[in-house]
């Protein structure tokens, strides 16, 4: 039975074929007839060709330099010279000092480092403890993290802003970078209170980063905060206001030359 249906398949196949044939010449002309193109065999290679095509995902990168980032930001030039640099912070500092001394001894900088644990903008903002420092040490660069302890702190503007002004105007002057707290959450708003106070220039967004975290969740292996620390001195040629030399270091860590350390119930 089904052989006698076999002639009109074939009948039906080559007909089929002689169509896509014809329909692939825009312009044929048979005698007095003039063919235009169906667009049939345009439309299964362009199938054919997505089909083929690699998939690709495009994923959105931390934008690190948020006030940095308009067009109008030129790069300051490399200052070569050798810095004393104070990089004061919370516990955060605990996995970053170490990286930045590396970083210090490779360039021929100077470092002091202050951590002071639990510490928010509110515990340095209202301390007169970073005052004292710069009187004392007089370090031609600042280094700041601070923020992680305020991530979900209500009103953030309202009862932070006095604070992060307190701490800029005790650096005054001498060049600084802030580097933002590393999220593990979405914030209450300390990243955009900190990108705008800060100067052009001056602050790190780590929100959006990838961190490999600790038992607590939230602070960084030591690994993933050297990386952290590599992450800035990547970002400071051209973004920074004030790069000074970050060569990548010859060892993994390095001690400060001096490192301070206050307890979270010291005023």
């Amino acid at each position: 039975m089904k052989s006698n249906y076999r002639p009109l398949w074939v009948l039906l196949f080559t007909a089929f074929v002689v169509i896509i044939l014809i329909s692939a010449f825009d312009g044929l002309s048979i005698g007095p007839l003039k063919l235009k193109s169906s667009g049939i065999v345009e439309r299964l290679i362009q199938t054919r060709q997505q089909k083929d095509a690699p998939s690709l995902e495009v994923k959105s990168l931390p934008d690190s330099t948020v006030t940095d980032s308009a067009a109008s930001f030129q790069p300051a030039p490399l200052d070569t010279a050798s810095k004393t640099i104070l990089f004061i912070g919370d516990s955060m500092l605990d996995g970053l000092s170490p990286r930045m001394g590396a970083y210090a001894k490779t360039n021929g900088h100077k470092l002091d480092s202050v951590i002071w644990y639990s510490s928010t903008t509110a515990t340095w903002g209202k301390s007169t403890k970073l005052r004292d420092y710069i009187k004392r040490l007089n370090p031609d660069y600042v280094f700041i993290c601070l923020g992680a302890n305020e991530l979900f702190v209500k009103d953030i503007v309202d009862k932070r802003s006095a604070c992060v002004d307190s701490i800029l105007s005790n650096i005054g002057d001498r060049p600084y970078v802030w580097i933002g707290p590393p999220n593990w959450r979405k914030d209450t708003g300390i990243n955009d209170l900190l990108a705008a106070k800060c100067r052009k220039g001056t602050f790190f967004k780590s929100d959006g980063m990838t961190f490999e975290r600790g038992h607590d969740g939230a602070r960084p292996t030591p690994a993933s905060a050297a990386e952290w620390m590599d992450s800035v001195a990547r970002w400071m040629p051209m973004h920074s206001a004030a790069p000074i030399k970050m060569e990548l270091p010859h060892t993994a860590t390095a001690r400060p030359a001096r490192v301070f350390v206050h307890q979270p119930d010291e005023k």
